[in-house]
């Protein structure tokens, strides 16, 4: 049925929204009864987003432990931490998605994690074998090609101002 056919979509750049907009899909989905598993890479802090998806018993969201640090700030002793945990948070995420038999998988951050946390030709195999039906959301800041090449929908959120860069951080309720 062509409305099951599960696709690819990818939100990526350095511009505000991409998580919240996976997330959308996400609650969209759930709203019409189907099981989501949400995974986010390389966040562990509180969210919105995540205190509202517990709200439904139609997703799962699982995330990536003890970050407390951006990756550029973390030493190689912690960035061998972070790499075994996004790769134990992927084959989690999807082999449930798989079990569940989830119409949506959401991986948050995950372009980001194949960066050095997750082998790329892992997470290009799960989605050139994905099961039938499956959509995948990714989300990161660059495109790398072998996801481009994989991508039905390819969404580049791009700053044109911000806050931060004033010196404003991150506000609860607004930002996370």
């Amino acid at each position: 049925m062509a409305d099951q056919q599960g696709l690819v979509q990818i939100y990526y750049g350095d511009g505000k929204g991409k998580t919240t907009a996976a997330f959308g899909l996400a609650f969209r989905c759930a709203g019409w009864g189907r099981r989501v598993v949400i995974a986010q890479f390389l966040k562990s802090g509180a969210s919105g987003e995540v205190k509202a998806a517990e709200r439904f018993p139609e997703l799962t969201v699982l995330r990536t432990k003890e970050i407390h640090k951006f990756t550029f700030q973390m030493n190689e002793e912690e960035k061998a931490a972070t790499a075994r945990n996004c790769q134990d948070l992927f084959r989690q995420a999807t082999a449930l998605a798989v079990e569940q038999q989830a119409r949506l998988l959401v991986m948050d951050e995950v372009i980001d994690a194949s960066r050095g946390f997750l082998p790329m030709d892992e997470l290009c195999a799960f989605l050139d074998n994905r099961p039938e039906g499956l959509e995948v959301v990714m989300t990161g800041h660059s495109l790398p090609q072998e996801l481009a090449d994989r991508a039905d929908y390819i969404t580049h959120v791009r700053k044109e101002k911000h806050p931060y860069d004033k010196g404003v951080m991150a506000r609860k309720e607004i930002e996370f």
